[in-house]
């Protein structure tokens, strides 16, 4: 077997081998995932694909394995960037903690089919029309600056999504307490759940999110090896980040920024390779690593610095009511 090969059966036994880990721990019907189990199982999967970024290293060089770790950690920033909108999704629809677990899990499920589907006709496309990378570098700057300057959380809405609309207008549905049903029976009919409108809502959601990232990644590399275990693997990761990350999400006010940074850079990157300017792939690497920790770090002292006198009057002003 050659070296890519034999990575790709490594790659399916640790998934597989990894999400049956994964189901028994967090993925029991009806029960709440506490911090220190998001945080067990985060460590779980980023010490995996780290790991698994050594074994590249060794089977296929260098060059692939900085390759697969850039777009490792683009995919990765981009999934907290997610968690904003399914905290949304959950919020609007009123989603039990308890059922938490199992819908991300199904959602998360239906996006890898979605993604290996998008990622196929990618590679695909590229193998047969290369100049579509130009329109990817393109699209990567367009997203970036409008990235930078607007807010996509507060243009969210999840009424106006497009699965929500599909789903109330074609479907049966029920809005009665779903107690962790995705559909009852009624009559001689079946409906669907809230929890099952919210299982396809995340899908879609990714999707939307995959015509971002997956064009990042091929921007980064075109190997096959690489986009799909960086995008698995950083998905995979989602659901115990997401448990781990629910409570602080809105103290990053500032990673959409440094993601946007990133997308504009890897953009300018791959239209440059136009006039033949190759950029070693460390580079790449570097900036991801300084714009999205620098990103997260301005956002603690920015947190610590300008807002605690106003979370502090708040606070207060809470204390003194509740005192009352």
């Amino acid at each position: 077997m050659t070296p890519t090969q034999w990575t790709y059966l490594i790659f399916g036994i640790v998934i597989v081998l990894a999400l049956i880990f994964d189901l028994g721990l967090l993925s029991k019907k009806s029960t709440t995932v506490s911090i220190k189990k998001a945080l067990i199982q985060t460590s779980f999967w980023v010490g995996l694909s780290l790991a698994f970024f050594g074994f590249v290293w060794v089977e296929n060089g260098s060059n692939i394995a900085i390759s697969y770790l850039s777009a490792y950690l683009m995919e990765w920033s981009l999934s907290i960037d997610n968690i904003f909108v399914f905290i949304l999704i959950f919020g609007f629809f009123k989603v039990k903690e308890t059922s938490y677990a199992r819908v991300l899990l199904i959602g998360i499920m239906m996006a890898i089919v979605f993604r290996a589907v998008f990622i196929t006709i990618g590679a695909a496309l590229i193998a047969k029309f290369y100049w579509i990378l130009y329109i990817f570098g393109a699209f990567l700057v367009y997203t970036g600056v409008k990235m930078f300057v607007v807010d996509q959380h507060d243009d969210f809405k999840p009424e106006e999504n497009i699965a929500y609309r599909f789903m109330s207008k074609y479907m049966r549905i029920s809005h009665e307490e779903p107690h962790g049903r995705f559909t009852i029976k009624k009559g001689d009919k079946i409906y669907f759940t809230t929890l099952a409108i919210v299982v396809v809502m995340l899908a879609v959601t990714d999707i939307i999110f995959a015509l971002d990232s997956i064009p990042a990644v091929f921007a980064i590399s075109q190997v096959p090896l690489v986009v799909y275990t960086s995008n698995i693997f950083a998905v995979l990761g989602l659901r115990s980040l997401f448990f781990l990350l629910r409570g602080a999400v809105d103290k990053f006010d500032y990673l959409q920024q440094g993601i946007a940074i990133v997308l504009v850079f890897i953009g300018l990157k791959m239209l440059a390779e136009i006039i033949h300017f190759h950029m070693p792939v460390y580079v790449s690497l570097i900036v991801i690593v300084l714009c999205l920790g620098g990103s997260i770090l301005y956002s603690i002292f920015y947190q610590k610095q300008g807002v605690p006198e106003k979370l502090e009057a708040e606070n207060h002003a809470k204390e003194h009511s509740a005192k009352s």
